[in-house]
Order: structure tokens, then sequence, then C-alpha cells
């Protein structure tokens, strides 16, 4: 099944005064259960098209469908909404709530859509576990270590049970260790959960790890390079 398909998506900032042509006609299939890398130097157009693609941002011109419905044509109100539902997002500075615990945090998105608190108890344990963190659920993100405070972010991003999740450079704060599980973590729910995750990384240790890798440049995918499963 297709969870995420672009056509013709282009992105252009400035276009009154000196343009800058961050993506040209970007066509790409995302299909459920992938583990997808991509990559390319800085200012290849990496994060906005994953912004364009979590409805953070819109294109310039082109299709943006997330499980067949065209988020394009959302008005904003309607975008948030649809993200709050069907978009999970990691992000390199973690973007946690200092003033929460780490259960607070993972459970803030059902607490948004009125889940029962019962169900929402019973999801963040269930998430806080299956990340290492289950000993941690009244810590908060100042009271955690850099890796720990990320994979709060990982629980956080499958609370609301999203089509995909979207890691914007999760592991660029993070040292070797605290990398290696945390992507020890995506792989397992990947795997054992059929979890969709897509990656914009710099770093070869997500790479190395990545099913499909995309490689863009000055706003187009130039390569695709699919491995098999080890």
């Amino acid at each position: 099944m297709t969870v995420i398909e672009t056509t013709g998506v282009t992105k252009v900032y400035n276009p009154d005064k000196i343009a800058v042509h961050a993506l040209k006609g970007v066509d790409l299939k995302i299909e459920a259960g992938e583990f997808t890398a991509i990559v390319g130097p800085s200012g290849s157009g990496k994060t906005t098209l994953l912004n364009i693609i979590g409805g953070l941002d819109r294109p310039t011109e082109g299709v943006v469908k997330v499980g067949g419905k065209d988020i394009s044509t959302l008005t904003d109100n309607q975008l948030i909404d649809f993200r709050k539902d069907h978009i999970g997002f990691v992000f390199q500075a973690y973007n946690l709530i200092p003033v929460l615990t780490a259960k607070e945090n993972v459970g803030f998105v059902m607490l948004l859509q009125k889940r029962p608190e019962a169900e929402r108890n019973a999801r963040v344990m269930e998430l806080l576990k299956a990340v290492g963190l289950e000993d941690q659920i009244d810590k908060r993100p100042s009271e955690m270590s850099g890796g720990q405070q990320q994979r709060v972010a990982v629980a956080r991003a499958l609370a609301s049970k999203p089509a995909f999740i979207l890691a914007d450079e999760p592991t660029a704060n993070l040292d070797a260790a605290s990398t290696a599980n945390l992507l020890d973590i995506m792989a397992k729910l990947n795997k054992e959960e059929g979890i969709t995750f897509v990656f914009s990384t710099h770093d070869q240790r997500v790479i190395d790890r990545a099913r499909r890798v995309l490689t863009l440049d000055d706003g187009v995918i130039i390569s695709e390079d699919i491995r098999s499963d080890s």
C-alpha cells in the first residue's frame, strides 16, 4: 500500500525576490513498511521535502498524497487535524515540552485527540516500554540524556498510531551508543510492527541501516538504492 506519494512537487522560496528553488518537480512513492533514508548535501532540499510530506509546509506546485488523500488541498486547520491523527514526527532537537514528564509528553497527542484516560495511560506505558524507558515515566526532559529524550520523542510520534514516522536528522545530537540504541529500537518497530519510517539524514550510521536510500541533490532525486533485508 502506498502511504506517501508526491507528484511534480516544487518549492520556491522568495519567488518575488531572489527565488530559491528548493525542490524541482519531485516524484516519490513510499510504500507501507519502508525504512527509507533521504540523503544529500546541505541545501539539497531534504528537510523541505520532509516538511511538505508532513504537511508542515506547502508545495509551490505539485500534489502530495498521504494514504491516498491529497493534503495539498486541505485548509490550515484541516491540515493540523490531519497531522495530529496520521503523521508522526521525530525532530533533531527532540521538541519535547520541558514542563511535562515523559509520560505526559508521550500522551499529549492523545489528550488532544480526546482519547479516554485509561486508553491513554495504557498506550503510553506500552510505548515507553517499547523504547526501554518504562522506568523514566516521571522524568522531565531536563532530567534525561539526549538519547533518552529522543526515545521519548519516538514514543510520542507513535502515540496516535500514525500512518508513518518522519524523522528529520534524529541522530544529529546523539553519541554513538545512543544512536545505535535508537536505530535498534526503530528497526525493531519497523520489522515487528510494520511501522513506516522516512529519515532525512547526513548520518552514515542511519544510511547503513536503511533498506532504501534516496539521494536528493539541488532539489532533485538523482539516485535510488534498494537493499535487501539483512
